[in-house]
């Protein structure tokens, strides 16, 4: 028990990640193209129905990232059918987190039973254009005239270790105002989780 408590204070210290900024709220969000554990590519500009998207940065290995995986599930369930999918990436370098090989990563999809695509970030770009420094980070994407507008980044909820005892569900509270029309309150929260793994 002391051991997990530990490893989750060393991946919530978010040691060792440094790179330029990347987005705010308003700003307008790139498209890219990456592997799904199906081995299929997979960008944005296919979901031709989708309102939105909810792009979660999250990895195999951190603690955090997988007391999340079922509320990632639920939620994907929940508002993929409203027009806003869920797009798990993996930004993390396995040669520096041997347990985030693709390899891995389709194990993993499967023991979990995704309903979602979950991609790699084999360059480990992707991350650092959208700003992400935890696992999970959080990027709701609202499909606009003008390109995918960043609405809200961050957590997830406010209770990383224990979902009976959430109190502020952030990202559900953000699609539900986007899908209202207006704006997410608050629309930046800190993320919680383990930092990025890369080679600098």
């Amino acid at each position: 028990m002391k051991k997990i408590i530990l490893t989750l204070a060393i991946c919530v210290a978010g040691i060792g990640v440094s790179f330029a900024e990347g987005y705010k709220v308003g700003d307008k969000a790139k498209d890219f193209k990456l592997k799904n554990v199906d081995g299929k590519f997979v960008s944005l500009e296919d979901y031709k129905e989708a309102k939105g998207f909810v792009v979660i940065f999250t990895c195999n290995e951190c603690p955090v990232a997988k007391l999340y995986e079922d509320r990632i599930i639920e939620i994907d369930k929940i508002y993929s059918s409203k027009g806003f999918p869920v797009i798990a990436i993996n930004p993390n370098d396995p040669e520096v987190s041997p347990d985030d090989t693709f390899d891995k990563m389709k194990i993993r999809s499967k023991e979990k039973g995704y309903t979602f695509p979950y991609l790699y970030d084999e360059k480990h770009e992707f991350f650092k254009t959208y700003g992400a420094t935890k696992t999970p980070h959080v990027f709701l994407l609202n499909k606009k005239s003008k390109g995918l507008v960043v609405s809200y980044i961050g957590a997830i909820d406010d209770n990383s270790r224990e979902p009976s005892n959430v109190t502020d569900k952030y990202l559900e509270s953000a699609i539900d105002a986007v899908l209202s029309g207006s704006k997410p309150k608050p629309n930046v929260t800190k993320a919680v989780g383990c930092s990025v793994k890369y080679k600098k």
